[in-house]
């Protein structure tokens, strides 16, 4: 139960997985309670939205899911849909109701998981406790906290473990083998041709501007660049030039390593890096970036991926097929079972159902 996000973007209005993965630039103004500011329960009333079996949604946990969300769509920048205080409804009542089912056995599963998924994102990220500590706090929501919010977190990932004890999916060792040897899945498993690469960039354009430089520096910067080609065909270590050297953010510190199959990189980058032989290093090559050195030191040649890399990919996803076929059929039931009723006169009628799913994409081979 590694991979099972999409379950969670089914049920999750909030998507509160999306927490983990928050950029460092994002602006801390969310944890407004904390200023000082009102609560959600004292700006809106406490009334009861939607009761029922083992399901209790007050109109303050409809707010904050609602405008929560809103602030993630806007975040990156996408429309919030026209029926989002009916879709957050729906995901809080159905929430409710998978995690009414959950066994202490569930629950420690999900605690399990979720320590398992913080300890990799630290370590992914090269982040201290500290540091993910005081990420999380900026973005603690209308009083929210931190203590609620790895709850929060923990409840989101016992959800799949939950569904799938209840709806008794299986997936055996024979299933996924035999889905990786499908000939209709050859496709999926397929790694292109690629080249593992180092490069050094010097820019052509102003950093703050993004505009050309004038050719006089653009001069200056070819002369710099031919001085480091010598040092680099002379023998010099490469990725200690990057290092030195490099303008690229994005790879310098990793002396400009960079692994790519073909339609990744610009043009010019590619055909040369495509083009060159292993441990060769290039003359000056331009893009609209600036000037490139490249020195290629692996060529990867397409292969099928080995089903040691896949199968839990693949797994997770015929686990998730299996869940998303049933969830609606599954929660039309607890729905029914649990007696729901809406009394909010704005949002009777609103559809508690979760639709049926498109069928999703087998998993992309690794790379």
């Amino acid at each position: 139960m590694k991979k099972i996000s999409q379950i969670c973007v089914l049920l999750c209005a909030i998507a509160p997985i999306a927490a983990f993965s928050v950029t460092p630039d994002q602006p801390a103004k969310t944890n407004s309670a904390a200023k000082g500011n009102p609560s959600l329960d004292t700006l809106f009333g406490d009334s009861v939205v939607v009761k029922g079996k083992g399901v209790e949604v007050k109109r303050t946990d409809l707010d904050a899911a609602v405008v929560k969300t809103k602030a993630m769509y806007s975040a990156r920048n996408i429309p919030a849909p026209a029926d989002l205080e009916q879709q957050a409804l729906k995901n809080l009542v159905i929430q409710q109701l998978i995690l009414d089912k959950a066994t202490p056995a569930d629950r420690a599963k999900g605690k399990e998981e979720f320590d398992t998924r913080l300890a990799k994102i630290k370590k992914d990220n090269g982040m201290t406790d500290e540091d993910f500590d005081k990420r999380i706090s900026a973005q603690l929501f209308g009083g929210e906290t931190r203590a609620q919010w790895d709850k929060q977190q923990i409840d989101i990932v016992t959800i799949p473990i939950v569904l799938q004890r209840e709806m008794k999916i299986n997936v055996t060792d024979d299933d996924v083998k035999k889905f990786y040897d499908s000939p209709t899945n050859i496709a999926s498993f397929e790694q292109p041709e690629m080249v593992r690469a180092s490069h050094i960039l010097l820019m052509t354009t102003d950093p703050e501007t993004h505009q050309p430089l004038s050719p006089e520096k653009k001069a200056e910067k070819h002369k710099q660049m031919e001085d480091i080609l010598k040092q680099a065909k002379s023998g010099a270590d490469f990725g200690e030039l990057a290092k030195k050297y490099s303008e690229d953010p994005g790879s310098k510190d990793k002396g400009g390593e960079y692994t790519f199959p073909r339609g990744q990189m610009v043009k010019a980058f590619e055909d040369a890096a495509f083009s060159m032989k292993t441990n060769e290093i290039s003359d000056i090559i331009e893009t609209q970036y600036g000037y490139h050195i490249i020195k290629v030191s692996e060529k990867i040649p397409a292969k099928k991926v080995d089903f040691d890399k896949v199968k839990e990919g693949i797994k997770d996803h015929l686990v998730n097929e299996s869940l998303k076929s049933q969830l609606p059929d599954y929660t039309k039931k607890l729905v029914k079972d649990a007696d729901v009723q809406i009394l909010d006169e704005k949002l009777k009628g609103t559809d508690l159902a979760i639709e049926p799913p498109k069928e999703s994409a087998p998993p992309a081979a690794a790379k």
